[in-house]
């Protein structure tokens, strides 16, 4: 199972700091997310996904030590 880290709005509308979730591809962690939280599914398409620290296709297999996180766009100087 993959552990998913939420930063910032992600993680006030996902209404926790981490999770750890049974998808096994990128792709399928997006729309479960999408499916279970509508507020979360608002900002997803904007945000950085990072799967062990890079962008990757949904097509990512999400191993039981894999580490996604979930950057919201950022603003600011």
């Amino acid at each position: 199972m993959a552990r998913v880290r939420y930063f910032a709005a992600a993680e006030e509308l996902a209404g926790r700091s981490e999770e750890v979730r049974p998808e096994t591809t990128l792709g399928e962690l997006r729309r479960a997310l999408s499916a279970e939280n509508p507020g979360l599914s608002a900002i997803l398409p904007r945000c950085a996904v990072l799967v062990g620290g890079s962008r990757v296709a949904d097509s990512a297999a999400l191993d039981t030590d894999t580490l996604v996180d979930v950057l919201p766009p950022f603003a600011g100087g």
